[in-house]
């Protein structure tokens, strides 16, 4: 699903699906489904040229009939996911039912339908936007400085500004017309081809010493093409590049991304720019003037422009107050704010429509709320916004690289990431969410309601709401399709039953407190419900057999839910991507039913059931905790069937495993893309931990009860470790460091270790250091000591050993000391995988 096309990119393929012969309709049916089919793709393809175009230059009809044609493709979308429902349901609707619902929805069309020539309108406008966009006046002040600044010692200086919807000829024409204004003052007359006019800038720069400077580079291919006329000419000349995407900056290279100021610098600008400095802001004004800055981010641009809006209300703080609270409230309650939001709205519209879409989704969110990136992708998934364009690509990988996307043009914000480097949680940086509220609430496309805020008059077209510590609005919204909930309990208490809700497809009721919520069994009745998010709700309830009703079901999570086991009815979900449960909460037997899994978690205590792993082939992420059987037969070898199942899953990317002394010897072969393991606790080091097996693993944490010294060596080969956590138990320090010789060189990325030590290890007087000089990229260190009944010299003596290693090691990395009894060992190990549950 597209913004600008509303529910067309999703309506056409479905209703493609219709006229397949599993449907059974009737030939007339199916005619007047391909009518319907090719009518809307026409507008489908009106739309897209629609949603390029800002919307304060669009015709305030061809407005109107972009909103009616949007939301006659979701009143659409609606009745065939109602009839798709039906087909997978007990009664399957007959002939005649088929019948009715295409003949509803041809008249639904009839209502709707418009002038074909409506998109020739709308190239028009689009063209004239453009011509108006090119002449936007858009200076790289920072690239600027720097050219004035050492212009001076080159032979020739060039500083050209790519505008988004260039002509690459017209900027060769720019170039020459820099280079040698004199000679090529009507360059811009002349009718010269491409060829022509970088040979004519390669002869001029030849045997100089340049200094060029491309503002503002919207894509790779013009630097391609620019990149040819620059040869090597060995005179030291040099190209600076400025780029807004972060995709164009890496294939060039060499980039420096631009950092938000600091909170000091923030306010020398802001105060510079109204005060003349900070010490000449009356008192009264700087409590306000913080809350603005936070609101800026370190965003030059946001820190400038509010702040030229500041000086002349210096006779009422109201004012400032007001401003503060508008920048929090969407950009379009201000006059004094529009050039502000047309150049944050410059990236916006940049976006090919189903990132729009995407980005806009995001004002759901309330301000200031950092969120996990997986569970904003899931829900894009839920609603349909992500499109498979390979067939061996999960929706969830395309929906990282939609999220990257955004990510690149800062339009997202990441405040954690993982060992990889990838985005765990994040949030929209207040300017940004601003514009996105400011469009969604133009085009209803998520109504968000705060406080005592009032809702819309007519709330029979609401589709997504986004509820923000307020109370439930109302009843009146059957088409509603998204709900999210943030805020507590209260709302979700005060709310009457969602059963009325036919049509909600995502219910996020995260960290809704539902722990005195007796009974869930309402969920059953929301049968076309995608997403179903109850992530630290604290519910203690069961989960009803009426689950088993939710076929279109894609996540569940049930992180932080606290429910002891999961119906065995659960596993007719065969849709069900995502399966997010408590180490500790009892996974059904049957998974292996539900093929179309990519992640799970939860604890299994049969042999049988993690046999039944073994047909989860699309496993990305596996979180398992194996318990004892609770029947104590030890013909049973959980360990074993674990194995099996393990060398299945081929496309397996994050594996966690939990038992106590686990025996994991055996051969794995499936671990290609294994990126992080997890193991506590293995009687031994398993043997597949190995270079050939692992070769792609970056993050390792393990816990071991008996570690031979050859073993230590093999995480040496590990090439591609970034994080290593050893919790060893009864080892001697000899075994672990006595070849430390032969790490040279070895374990080249890593960058966190975190281990523990006893100290009765270094009463022999062996040991000169751990050898952390051995390991090149190291950032920081963790070591837990075991005290014991040593001397405290010796205590001091080790910990200074430490911290020199720390101090003369090339990086300087930070070193953690803990001294720790064999008990607080063991709780730290505990606490420690605690943490790593949480957050997977």
């Amino acid at each position: 699903m597209e913004f600008a096309t509303g529910a067309l990119g999703t309506l056409l393929p479905k209703l493609g699906r219709l006229l397949q012969d599993e449907y059974k309709l009737q030939k007339s049916v199916k005619k007047d489904i391909q009518f319907l089919t090719d009518e809307l793709d026409s507008m489908r393809a009106a739309l897209h040229k629609v949603g390029d175009v800002p919307l304060e230059q669009l015709d305030e009809q061809v407005n109107i009939w972009e909103r009616d044609v949007r939301e006659l493709s979701y009143d659409m979308e609606d009745v065939v996911d109602t009839f798709l429902v039906q087909v997978k349901g007990p009664d399957p609707p007959s002939r005649s039912s088929s019948k009715r619902l295409v003949r509803k929805m041809v008249n639904m069309f009839t209502k709707g339908r418009t002038h074909h020539h409506i998109a020739e309108e709308i190239k028009d406008i689009k063209e004239r936007v453009i011509q108006v966009a090119t002449r936007r006046d858009r200076q790289d002040n920072l690239a600027k400085a720097v050219f004035n600044k050492i212009k001076d010692k080159f032979h020739c200086t060039v500083f050209v500004t790519v505008s988004h919807n260039h002509v690459i000829e017209k900027i060769f024409k720019d170039i020459l017309y820099e280079l040698d204004g004199g000679k090529y003052e009507n360059i811009h007359t002349k009718m010269l081809d491409l060829k022509q006019l970088m040979d004519l800038v390669k002869k001029l720069l030849m045997d100089k010493r340049y200094l060029i400077v491309i503002d503002d580079m919207w894509d790779i291919t013009t630097w391609k093409i620019l990149k040819c006329v620059l040869s090597e000419n060995n005179t030291r000349s040099r190209v600076i590049i400025t780029t807004r995407i972060m995709e164009v900056a890496k294939h060039i290279g060499g980039f420096y991304e631009l950092k938000p100021l600091t909170h000091e610098n923030s306010k020398i600008l802001f105060y510079k720019r109204i005060f003349e400095s900070e010490d000449r802001c009356p008192s009264q004004f700087y409590e306000v003037s913080e809350k603005i800055l936070k609101k800026c981010g370190g965003v030059p641009l946001a820190i400038l422009t509010t702040s030229s809006l500041l000086p002349h209300k210096l006779e009422d703080i109201n004012e400032w107050h007001r401003l503060c609270d508008s920048i929090g409230s969407g950009l379009g309650g201000s006059h004094d704010l529009d050039n502000m939001r047309k150049i944050l709205s410059l990236s916006y519209y940049d976006l090919p429509s189903h990132l729009k879409t995407c980005l806009l989704y995001l004002s759901l969110f309330p301000e200031d709320y950092w969120f996990r990136r997986d569970r904003l992708i899931w829900r894009w998934i839920a609603e349909d916004f992500i499109r498979r364009r390979e067939r061996d690509q999960s929706l969830f990988e395309v929906g990282e690289n939609y999220f990257n996307q955004l990510s690149n043009r800062n339009l997202i914000q990441i405040s954690k990431t993982n060992v990889e480097g990838m985005p765990q949680s994040c949030r929209v940086h207040d300017m940004v969410l601003d514009l996105i509220c400011s469009l969604s609430k133009e085009e209803s496309f998520v109504t968000t309601r705060l406080g005592d805020t009032s809702m819309p008059s007519s709330r029979c077209n609401i589709r997504r709401l986004s509820l923000h510590s307020t109370s439930w609005p109302g009843n009146g919204m059957p088409k509603l399709r998204s709900l999210g909930i943030f805020g507590g309990a209260s709302i979700f208490d005060s709310m009457p039953s969602l059963s009325s809700c036919k049509l909600l497809q995502v219910l996020d009721l995260e960290y809704c407190n539902l722990k005195n919520h007796l009974s869930l069994k309402f969920v059953g009745d929301l049968i076309h419900l995608r997403y179903l998010g109850l992530r630290h709700t604290y519910y203690e309830g069961k989960l009803p057999e009426e689950l088993s009703k939710l076929q279109f079901l894609q996540t569940l999570d049930l992180k932080g839910a606290r429910v002891e086991k999961l119906p065995t009815s659960l596993v007719r979900l065969r849709q069900l991507v995502c399966l997010c449960v408590d180490s500790d909460t009892m996974l059904p037997s049957g998974l292996g039913k539900i093929t179309s899994l990519e992640r799970l978690s939860g604890a299994m205590d049969s042999k049988f059931i993690l046999e039944e792993l073994r047909h989860l082939t699309w496993l990305k992420q596996l979180n398992v905790h194996v318990l004892p059987n609770k029947e104590g037969r030890s013909d049973q070898n959980p360990d074993t069937a674990l194995l099996e199942s393990l060398g299945n899953l081929q496309k397996i990317k994050y594996l966690s495993i939990w038992k106590d002394r686990a025996d994991l010897e055996g051969s794995v072969e499936s671990l290609g893309y294994l990126r992080r393991l997890i193991i506590s606790t293995a009687i031994s080091m398993p043997a597949w931990i190995n270079p050939a097996s692992v070769i792609f693993l970056s993050e390792l944490h393990i816990e071991i009860n008996e570690m031979r010294g050859c073993e230590i060596l093999v995480l040496g080969t590990l090439l591609a470790l970034c994080y290593l956590y050893l919790f060893f138990r009864d080892l001697q320090m000899k075994q672990r460091f006595a070849a430390k010789q032969r790490f040279a060189g070895a374990m080249a990325r890593l960058e966190t270790f975190e281990f523990s030590i006893r100290l009765l290890d270094f009463m022999s007087g062996d040991f000169e250091d751990l050898a952390m000089g051995h390991l090149p990229s190291l950032r920081s260190v963790c070591v837990h000591i075991e005290p014991g009944r040593i001397d405290e010299e010796v205590k001091s003596s080790v910990e200074e050993m430490l911290k020199h290693e720390g101090a003369v090691h090339p990086n300087h990395p930070s070193i953690m000391i803990r001294r720790e009894s064999v008990i607080d060992l063991m709780m730290t190990a505990t606490a420690h995988n605690a943490i790593l549950r949480m957050h997977e």
